[in-house]
């Protein structure tokens, strides 16, 4: 139930919203139930007037739910006005601008704003993209001008990035946080930087996974179907970029790197450039990474546990990861465990490794490598709803379908992959961890509003620090130097933050003094 706001007293008393689509209604619709009298202005004649109405019509809806009380909407409504002009708006106190992403035109409407707006009004983009330093460079007074970036739809997406350029007062950011919580919102500081945190934060979920499919590891589907089955997304990166849809996710790609003058660890995709030139963007035109009947997606059955007829011995290499709770495994499995030194003739051979890939690992500990299947313990096997199998090019069939099928004999889904460094589930986390600590390295923003933006802003099971502490540091610096080793990239250069925490045994969240 919204809180009554007949005695409530927000910082902000007058807002002015300037841009009346999806953004610019979701924050008048939450700055008006926070208490504020809010005036729409959009430069497209009646828009404002067509999201007046259906800021009415929402309110009405959430009465009918039980949500809001007849009293509220009637407040809500008186609250909510229509400017016929900009000059309309010169009684505010805050104006936020929420139009298309265009620095030109965002300079222009806040040099007009200046001229009709008090001294001590305070102005506000809700750029996803843009330099709120390079908008705020047209005015003549950038230091009570600020960054205020809302996620759609803006009442359910509860956290909001607030973004000082170079010449803003710390009091105006003061104010803008102060006004979130009144509006029930989570505020979180970041740095001018491109992408601020949660696009930055983002990069590595959806870049990697399309690397990895590129490298023909696996497919669209078995990809989000590890990623969520192991990590616990609600969504797999094809599933989100379908959602998202590519004409809005690779140009944010693009803009990212670009901004960072190359950085290796943005770069975008050949696959998801191909798709958007082509039009396969997405749910919402029917086709994308999925083919979609009646706005559901098509998914491909998994493929089924092979029957072997007799399942051979096991032997696990010394060397292998989380190796004594691959023996408990094998052993809850009921598996032929060998414990020589060196496997027979006839036994399936398992690695486990973290980082590097199955045949790197055959030819340097000198195994048969036709019998040789990886495995992934990267994640406690009781943490996950999915086992993730990997063979290398010389794997034979029936080692391939026997660990397979043994894996699978509890009922635990399993799929299995080609050969690639690090896995999928390792290569992704480890991608964002790494990102996510070179951000705390460049003081994009703190540990804690990091993982706040991101947990709220992208709806991850775990802030991407969070994840590294719960896989360890040293294992993310492991699997990290060793895709360095598999591929040669630059991309999985450790970050700083992460190096130094790994060799301290600190937690990816700790900040320094």
């Amino acid at each position: 139930m919204t809180t009554d706001d007949t005695t409530h007293n927000p910082t902000f008393r007058h807002v002015g919203i300037v841009g009346t689509g999806a953004m610019g209604r979701g924050i008048a619709q939450i700055a008006a139930q926070s208490g504020a009298h809010v005036q729409l202005f959009d430069s497209a004649a009646g828009a404002a007037e067509r999201a007046q109405t259906a800021l009415f019509a929402q309110w009405e809806k959430l009465a009918v739910k039980g949500k809001v009380t007849a009293d509220q909407v009637a407040q809500y409504r008186d609250r909510t006005t229509v400017a016929a002009s900009l000059q309309g708006l010169s009684t505010c106190d805050l104006v936020i601008e929420a139009i298309v992403e265009r620095l030109d035109i965002k300079q222009t409407v806040f040099k007009a704003l200046e001229e009709v707006v008090s001294p001590t009004c305070t102005l506000a983009t809700n750029t996803s993209s843009l330099s709120v330093t390079a908008i705020g460079s047209a005015l003549t007074h950038p230091g009570r001008f600020a960054g205020y970036h809302f996620f759609n739809p803006v009442p359910l997406m509860r956290v909001v990035e607030v973004i000082a350029g170079l010449k803003t007062d710390a009091a105006v950011c003061a104010q803008l946080t102060q006004f979130a919580l009144d509006m029930g919102h989570q505020a979180v500081h970041a740095q001018d930087t491109p992408g601020f945190i949660v696009n930055h934060a983002g990069r590595g979920y959806t870049t990697e996974a399309l690397r990895t499919v590129g490298e023909r590891v696996t497919d669209f589907a078995t990809m989000d179907r590890i990623l969520r089955d192991q990590m616990g997304f609600r969504l797999g990166p094809f599933e989100l970029m379908d959602l998202t849809a590519l004409d809005v996710s690779h140009p944010v790609m693009e803009s990212i790197y670009n901004q960072y003058y190359q950085e290796p660890r943005y770069r975008p995709s050949v696959i998801t450039a191909q798709r958007l030139a082509g039009g396969v963007i997405g749910k919402k035109v029917g086709d994308g990474f999925y083919a979609y009947a009646d706005g559901v997606a098509v998914v491909p059955p998994e493929p089924p546990v092979p029957k072997v007829s007799e399942m051979p011995s096991v032997w696990v290499s010394p060397k292998a990861a989380r190796r004594a709770e691959l023996y408990q495994l094998l052993k809850a499995l009921n598996a032929d465990i060998e414990t020589a030194q060196a496997p027979s003739d006839k036994a399936l051979i398992l690695v486990a490794p973290l980082g590097m890939d199955v045949t790197t690992l055959a030819a340097v500990e000198q195994l048969d490598a036709s019998r040789v299947v990886g495995i992934d313990m990267m994640l406690n096997d009781d943490a996950s709803k999915r086992r993730v199998l990997a063979t290398n090019p010389a794997t034979r069939p029936d080692m391939r379908d026997a660990a397979h099928a043994l894996f699978a004999r509890d009922g635990k889904a399993v799929s299995v992959i080609r050969d690639s460094g690090g896995f999928v589930t390792q290569r992704v986390v480890a991608t964002m961890v790494n990102i996510a600590s070179d951000m705390c390295q460049q003081g994009i923003c703190s540990p804690a509003d990091l993982e706040t933006a991101v947990t709220m802003g992208l709806g991850y099971p775990l802030g991407p620090l969070a994840m590294g502490d719960a896989i360890g540091p040293t294992n993310m610096l492991e699997i990290l130097f060793n895709l360095q080793t598999v591929y040669g990239d630059p991309r999985y250069r450790p970050s700083p933050w992460l190096r130094r925490r790994g060799a301290l045994g600190l937690s990816l969240r700790h900040e320094e003094i």
